[in-house]
């Protein structure tokens, strides 16, 4: 039996089957719903449903209160009879913005010592139309996939740069660090997500762990192209000196009077450097978050603590965005 999803408020209904998740069943309608990890675990497809009942496989993107608020992941509800649901957004697929293509590596370069820049260059006449912060998918031989996020801004269109952090016991970046060379083809599938810069008057509280540094320099690189001033804070976050790899903030704020930079280690202290989880460095500063945009990117974990604490500090929930970085183990440990 096929049943009905109806988006609320909206023109947007689309079948979905038994065995078949909303998102799935979204996508193969031409609708885009945002996602991610797809296994439930980064919570980028959140939303509620309105009516109807469903199932879910196991996740942890959900807080006992949002359960409690009917909140679901649309990447691991299944429909058990029609559905009314209010996704955070959803919108027509557009045919002609996402590409698989094969992509050269053209440059590899280690930027920390389990932190690797990989810039792939398009075939020759092939632009990919993305927004900063978006991320690309890789397709590998065996049929996964894996996501990473875009580092370069968008008018660098026929080529993308990748913050590839080795994951110990991780096959890819494994891979990535001991086997990839200069010259090495990968199909990629591009662009995905709405981890993007949203129109505001609002001071910008953008918010790093690791390489959660790549989709914000893509969006900071791409406020200054475009001249948009706001008054803008990033705040970025490793264990030790080396894991904060770019000395690119420091310039950005001598160059930009409405840019701050603060770097955040965790685990251990350093002359100019606050000692702290990043996201607790936020809070230091900003003890009230009511009139500000939060952009948070990194684990799960660190986004997750984020969102909870920033709200709890007045921020809106409208106004806080996260892009996880889910590795394999995680994904794998969500279960089916």
């Amino acid at each position: 039996m096929t049943f009905n999803v109806t988006v609320e408020n909206s023109e947007y209904r689309f079948p979905c089957e038994p065995n078949e998740s909303v998102l799935d069943a979204a996508q193969r309608a031409g609708l885009e719903i945002p996602f991610s990890c797809r296994k439930g675990v980064c919570g980028t497809c959140k939303g509620r449903i309105v009516s109807g009942d469903s199932r879910a496989f196991s996740g942890d993107a959900l807080s006992p209160t949002e359960r409690a608020d009917s909140q679901a992941l649309f990447c691991n509800t299944r429909p058990r009879s029609d559905l009314v649901i209010a996704p955070r957004s959803i919108g027509k697929a557009d045919p002609f913005a996402r590409k698989t293509t094969v992509a050269r590596v053209f440059r590899l370069q280690r930027l920390a010592d389990d932190v690797m820049l990989v810039h792939l260059r398009f075939p020759a006449g092939i632009r990919v139309k993305f927004k900063a912060g978006q991320h690309l998918n890789l397709l590998l031989d065996n049929g996964e996939r894996r996501d990473f996020s875009m580092a370069n801004a968008p008018r660098e269109s026929d080529s993308a740069q990748l913050h590839i952090r080795h994951v110990p016991g991780g096959a890819f970046t494994t891979y990535v660090f001991e086997k990839l060379r200069r010259g090495d083809m990968l199909t990629v599938e591009v662009p995905f997500g709405d981890f993007v810069l949203r129109d505001s008057n609002k001071p910008i509280l953008f918010v790093a762990g690791s390489t959660g540094f790549a989709p914000l320099k893509s969006i900071i690189e791409d406020m200054m192209i475009k001249g948009i001033a706001r008054d803008t804070t990033l705040y970025w976050g490793a264990r030790h000196r080396a894991g904060l790899y770019s000395n690119l903030p420091e310039k950005w704020a001598r160059d930009n009077p409405r840019f701050r930079y603060v770097p955040v280690l965790s685990d251990v202290r350093a002359y100019g450097m606050r000692y702290n989880l990043v996201h607790k460095a936020v809070l230091e500063d900003h003890p009230s978050l009511s009139g500000f945009q939060a952009y948070v990117c990194g684990v799960p974990v660190m986004t997750q603590a984020a969102k909870s604490e920033f709200i709890a500090a007045g921020l809106p929930e409208g106004e806080f965005f996260a892009d996880a970085f889910v590795t394999r183990a995680e994904v794998a440990s969500a279960g089916p």
